[in-house]
């Protein structure tokens, strides 16, 4: 899966309505995922760990705790590209995710309920990228 074929997986399962901790938009996505193949369950996995670790930066989180970090992270990913490229252009945009409004914990286990939907087993996942807060290095030197 590409990047372009991520978000637009986003925006066609995006629920109509309020759904800030992206709960709707999880279980719609992994219903998508979960009918295969599964490629693109991984190639989902890879590009929302890049996303995510893309946010990982110290103008984004510095003064957070890991886990609301993360799912701050993940709640700006779960909006969707705009929002996204919006938040990366300028952090004054990711405030919002950061107040703990809009945090989306649930959405990170999409690829792995789905993996499980798909072979009734548990996933060892590996992206890639770690999506850990604090593990882009890059984005947080000098800290």
């Amino acid at each position: 899966m590409d990047e372009d074929a991520f978000w637009q997986l986003i925006e066609e399962c995006r629920p109509t309505g309020p759904d800030p901790d992206a709960r709707r938009l999880a279980v719609t996505l992994i219903a998508r995922l979960a009918s295969g193949p599964l490629f693109r369950v991984t190639g989902f996995a890879e590009q929302l760990s890049w996303a995510l670790y893309r946010l990982d930066r110290k103008e984004f989180g510095l003064g957070m705790s890991g886990d609301g970090f993360l799912y701050a992270r993940a709640g700006v990913v779960a909006a969707g590209r705009t929002e996204f490229d919006s938040a990366l252009a300028d952090p004054a945009l990711f405030a919002r995710y950061a107040a703990g409004n809009d945090w989306a914990e649930g959405f990170l286990y999409v690829p792995d309920r789905a993996y499980e939907h798909i072979t009734g087993e548990e996933w060892d996942r590996r992206t890639r990228y770690c999506y850990d807060s604090h593990s882009n290095a890059a984005g947080w030197s000098g800290v």
